[in-house]
């Protein structure tokens, strides 16, 4: 590794963990969540948090946005929530000097680097539409005009996973453009405690800790992990397998399956390796990187049969069966992956 490399991982170590600190005098627990919400923004990817209410899923998002300095925006979807509401509309004015009559764009809550969706699937699918052509091309279209979003741009949604009333099922094509599905579960009960004391204590205060610059900075940087071609060869077969499980002598999972994941998951695979390598203080992935990550990559981008759901088979079970399976490739040694990555 070279003086350059090493300095820039350690760069981005030392202002993960600033992070992860300034993360923590707010969020209790959620460790894993944390660090995967983080990896997400560092793939330029979304995320879709499904917990049950009072998780703070919403604070980890809003404490995110002040601790990387971003412009924030939370939009409470509902199911009489337009498209014009979170993209923004014309509005007619009169000039009160020359009493002109003319139009005038005024931006939606779409328009910032962090847009929390809150509770995403109760809003119908007119609505749902409009956001996946934010998530997928950063721009929006209104009326005759293409408007593109700030740079960076990043969807965080929450789910409420136990209540279906009133709510629309999240379209696939607009499941596919999450790069996790991170499942945020109860605190322990020392956790709870701790939560407890603080939200009852004196309001903390959150401080940026790296500019947007800075954020874009160390994207780029975790573009630049070394990935062996094994370790992508792996993510292949992790998702092949999802497609053609009976070539992995897994039979007994086609029946389950209606379709398999797409070839973003595999992308998803390998830029999450990346981005966790290099928060984790290296400049090639290991295939733990990659593993940690194949659950909440995976779980939302299969489509269960009708068999499935009657036999109470899940997607988590599925991939499991698969992880079993599929082999893992042998971890390369720093040296290796330096020389490779010099090749």
């Amino acid at each position: 590794m070279g003086n350059d490399d090493q300095a820039a991982v350690e760069r981005l170590h030392a202002t993960y963990g600033q992070m992860k600190q300034e993360l923590g005098r707010v969020i209790v627990g959620q460790d894993e969540v944390v660090e995967q919400t983080l990896m997400a923004i560092f793939c330029r990817g979304h995320a879709l948090l499904v917990g049950v209410p009072g998780l703070a899923k919403t604070l980890l998002v809003s404490t995110l946005a002040r601790a990387l300095d971003l412009s924030f925006k939370r939009i409470q979807f509902t199911p009489d929530l337009m498209p014009s509401d979170i993209t923004g509309t014309d509005v007619l004015e009169v000039d009160p000097e020359t009493g002109r009559r003319g139009f005038r764009f005024v931006h939606g809550p779409l328009f910032a680097n962090l847009v929390l969706a809150d509770e995403i699937n109760r809003t119908p699918p007119k609505t749902q539409a409009a956001l996946l052509e934010a998530m997928q091309e950063h721009h929006v279209t209104v009326g005759e005009h293409t408007l593109d979003l700030p740079k960076p741009f990043f969807v965080l949604a929450t789910q409420n996973p136990i209540e279906t009333e009133g709510t629309y099922p999240l379209p696939e094509a607009q499941l596919d453009r999450f790069m996790m599905k991170v499942l945020v579960d109860y605190p322990s009960e020392n956790e709870e405690f701790v939560i407890a004391q603080r939200v009852t204590g004196a309001a903390v205060v959150v401080s940026a800790v790296a500019s947007m610059g800075q954020l874009m900075e160390l994207q780029q940087e975790c573009r630049k992990v070394y990935v062996d071609p094994s370790l992508m060869q792996y993510a292949v077969k992790l998702v092949s397998a999802t497609r053609k499980p009976q070539q992995y002598d897994l039979a007994d999972l086609a029946k389950y399956i209606t379709y398999g994941a797409s070839p973003r998951a595999t992308i998803a695979m390998i830029e999450g390796a990346r981005a966790l390598a290099f928060m984790r203080g290296r400049s090639y992935a290991l295939p733990e990187d990659m593993s940690v990550l194949v659950p909440d990559v995976l779980r939302h981008r299969l489509v269960l049969s009708y068999e499935a759901l009657s036999d109470g088979i899940s997607a988590d079970a599925i991939i499991s069966k698969i992880m079993a399976k599929v082999a893992v490739p042998a971890k390369p040694l720093q040296s290796q992956a330096d020389e490779l990555k010099a090749a």
